[in-house]
């Protein structure tokens, strides 16, 4: 079965919040995301583009790993913690499976 991502892209739209942002995602709910969902692996980006901007994505090995992952209790923990912690930065969610891959 083929590798499956869930992305969560965020919209820290007041410049004079990114850096604390930027600082929680990475110590508090990155570490904390990715043992609570046994993601394989994990990525951050900020838009070059528009700043405002983050988008997390984390790896699985297949389509039931992460939906076992999304579909749990921590999950509902993991949002409230995020409401609870940046009750103005909007998200959105989608879900990926990994058609092809190519390494140079």
């Amino acid at each position: 079965m083929p590798a499956a991502f869930f992305v969560v892209r965020a919209t820290v739209a007041d410049p004079a919040k990114r850096q604390a942002f930027d600082t929680w995602y990475s110590r508090e709910h990155l570490p904390d995301a990715m043992k609570s969902f046994g993601a394989v692996k994990a990525w951050r980006y900020w838009s070059l583009t528009d700043p405002s901007l983050h988008q997390a994505m984390y790896q699985f090995p297949d389509k039931t790993a992460l939906d076992r992952a999304i579909e749990g209790p921590e999950m509902k923990r993991l949002i409230a913690d995020f409401n609870r912690d940046w009750p103005d930065v909007t998200r959105t969610r989608d879900v990926l499976v990994l058609a092809e891959e190519r390494v140079a």
